[in-house]
């Protein structure tokens, strides 16, 4: 039962670690990464659909991103889908390929995502503790039935709680490498 109950905790703690990570990777630094246009849909034939699912997106270089729509009729659509997107980003369309700049950050820009960085981390530990939490009642109810002992509950909140430590652990991991991607110039 306590494992039962560990295994849905650690399901938890890990799905709050991807939402983190989904978080940084929209967070974009001076860098081209084809995952800072991955919140961008496209209108394709009245159904929003996500940009990588029309057009192929490509590094070029270091600062800019190529995008490839399958279908010609698009590049105007996702023109406006990126300039409509909260990214900050200016695509230029040359022939069949439109190509997005990345705008070189400020330090003001740079300790202003950091900020952000620091709120999506604080918001995955919120999480995690959340999940450390439900665990831990639910280890509780099992000793209020009787279905425990009191050492294995004090054995299940230790794990749970090891659990808990090694996954914010993991978020602090993540805001450090986050923050030095951020603030390399």
């Amino acid at each position: 039962m306590i494992n039962d109950i560990k295994a849905e905790a650690e399901k938890k703690m890990k799905k709050s670690l991807e939402s983190l990570n989904n978080a940084f990777n929209k967070i974009r630094t001076g860098r081209a990464h084809p995952s800072i246009l991955d919140s961008v849909t496209v209108n394709y034939y009245g159904q929003e659909t996500p940009l990588k699912q029309v057009a192929s997106v490509n590094v070029e270089d270091n600062r800019t991103l190529t995008v490839s729509p399958w279908e010609k009729n698009l590049m105007p659509t996702i023109e406006k889908a990126i300039m409509a997107s909260d990214l900050g980003l200016n695509p230029a369309t040359s022939g069949d390929i439109i190509r997005i700049p990345m705008p070189m950050l400020t330090e003001e820009t740079r300790k202003e995502m950091v900020k952000q960085a620091k709120a999506d981390a604080e918001h995955g530990r919120v999480s995690i503790r959340n999940a450390r939490r439900d665990a831990n009642s639910m280890i509780k109810d099992l000793l209020k039935e009787k279905e425990i002992t009191e050492d294995d509950e004090r054995k299940g909140e230790d794990e749970i709680q090891k659990l808990t430590d090694r996954y914010i652990a993991e978020v602090e991991k993540m805001l450090k490498a986050k923050e030095e991607d951020l603030m390399a110039v």
